[in-house]
């Protein structure tokens, strides 16, 4: 079997696998991938964990690869709390969104970026919804926050609807599910010290990624919002 060079990696999900291997997603570089890792009970199963960066050389020409070799490339990112729930669903994301070996080269150094933010425990909406943006963008289905449909500017005082993957929509009147002007703006900003313009964001990314995931409920999105922040002393 072919050997591939040695690729930085995080696994995303793994799952046992016939009697002593684990069948294991990784993020790498070169998109997602899927492989058999033998002796997974041993010293290779306690590296392959979310959230640990590793150096991964992967055999095989099939969309189903094994692991020739895994090591640790640095230390384990320590999530725990929101922050744990919060790069568990980006996992997902992932998992779900990306198709099998896309190279995603800046998404996976977005990716790199996020989980350090995640362990210091700096806010988590934020980062949440910028990797949900970038994810967005680099698979194709970005669109303007500043610009309507018919390229025309977002006007403040406006009303938008969002057409997925085609853009926001000037609306005459209020209806369920829109979005003013001003949040839409903040939103192209960053600028989260708007009222209301990170609860949009929330909405907005929710309504852009329906149409990608199947239908099917997000698992880590329930756990999240079932879980409470533990009581510190």
């Amino acid at each position: 079997m072919d050997s591939s060079p040695v690729q930085s990696a995080f696994v995303l999900h793994s799952r046992p696998y016939r009697e002593s291997s684990a069948l294991v997603d990784f993020f790498t570089p070169q998109g997602r991938l899927r492989a058999v890792l033998r002796g997974a009970r041993g010293k290779a199963g306690t590296l392959a964990r979310p959230f640990v960066p590793l150096d991964v050389e992967f055999r095989g020409r099939g969309e189903l690869k094994s692991v020739a070799r895994l090591e640790a490339n640095g230390p384990s990112h320590w999530l725990e709390g929101n922050a744990l729930f919060g790069g568990m669903y980006l996992n997902e994301l992932l998992i779900r969104l990306l198709p099998a070996e896309d190279a995603q080269a800046a998404l996976f150094e977005h990716y790199l970026q996020t989980l350090p933010a995640l362990a210091a425990k700096r806010p988590l909406e934020p980062l949440l919804r910028s990797f949900e943006w970038r994810l967005l963008s680099e698979l194709g289905y970005g669109f303007a926050l500043d610009r309507d449909v018919s390229d025309q500017p977002i006007a403040p005082s406006g009303l938008y609807r969002l057409v997925p993957d085609t853009g926001l929509e000037p609306v005459g009147q209020f209806q369920p599910g829109l979005f003013n002007g001003a949040e839409l703006l903040a939103m192209a900003e960053a600028d989260w010290s708007i009222p209301g313009a990170l609860a949009a964001a929330k909405r907005l990314m929710r309504q852009a990624l329906a149409p990608h995931l199947g239908g099917r409920p997000l698992v880590s999105r329930e756990l999240f919002m079932n879980m409470k922040e533990p009581k510190r002393d």
